[in-house]
């Protein structure tokens, strides 16, 4: 049911071509509708609004995931359930409506506990930590980001502690709180570095040489940036330009 045009949209994704992803997508729920099959439709739609949300055409991907929840509801798949409650929420961030965003959010955490999802609930208090950190919530989002960590951990989610560690990170370093700052940067490096993802190392090495030259600890900038203009050039970072600025800016002073 709608596999053909399944296939095909999956094709164009890959390729990046989202407009005739999305074609894809709407002929394979048409079918999926005709068809009658909830669970073909439910995927079919998921994808539509995926692909919608990448397209920022927020209200149609909204309409999408909406479908998708009452199908799920109706037919009690409750981690399906938490999941589209999360995307709705995620949505409703990228549209520049985080204040809608939480209650999805707190739903579908009530959910995952329920599943002891720990790789789902990794994800949601890392999304809820860092609305709060939006709201000024730091006491709050240092506390969620925690919470990420230990269920990243459970389920030995590298990447996701990678990416926990860097954005804790970054909460401290905007509240001032260098030396936590520093120990959470580092630990989201040493993670990526693991998992071998240079460009993201050098996303938080820019982090790290704010946080030294915050502390007039020029040495360590200069390494940080150093290796930050080399990983740059290495997979043609579009900050090169202006890291390399700021690295000449730095040698000189």
């Amino acid at each position: 049911m709608g596999d053909d045009h399944t296939h095909r949209a999956r094709i164009f994704l890959h390729r990046g071509d989202l407009l005739q992803a999305r074609a894809a997508w709407e002929a394979a729920v048409a079918e999926d509708r005709t068809a009658g099959s909830p669970q073909a439709l439910s995927d079919s739609l998921g994808n539509l609004g995926n692909t919608c949300a990448l397209m920022s055409d927020f209200p149609r991907a909204e309409q999408c995931y909406r479908e998708v929840l009452q199908i799920q509801r109706t037919e009690r798949n409750l981690t399906a359930v938490a999941h589209t409650l999360v995307n709705l929420g995620n949505l409703h961030i990228a549209s520049d409506h985080p204040e809608k965003a939480r209650p999805y959010y707190l739903e579908a955490l009530d959910l995952l506990r329920q599943l002891q999802d720990d790789r789902g609930l990794g994800i949601l208090y890392n999304n809820l930590a860092l609305q709060e950190a939006r709201d000024g919530q730091w006491d709050q989002a240092v506390a969620s980001f925690q919470q990420a960590l230990d269920h990243h951990r459970t389920v030995g989610n590298e990447e996701g502690l990678a990416v926990t560690y860097s954005q804790l990170g970054k909460c401290y370093l905007d509240q001032g709180d260098l030396i936590r700052a520093e120990r959470c940067l580092n630990n989201a490096s040493e993670h990526y570095i693991k998992l071998g993802n240079e460009p993201a190392e050098a996303a938080v090495l820019r982090l790290l040489t704010t946080l030294y030259e915050t502390r007039q600890d020029s040495v360590s900038a200069l390494r940080c940036l150093t290796r930050v203009v080399a990983l740059d050039q290495r997979y043609a970072l579009p900050e090169l330009q202006a890291d390399s600025a700021h690295l000449a800016n730095l040698s000189s002073s």
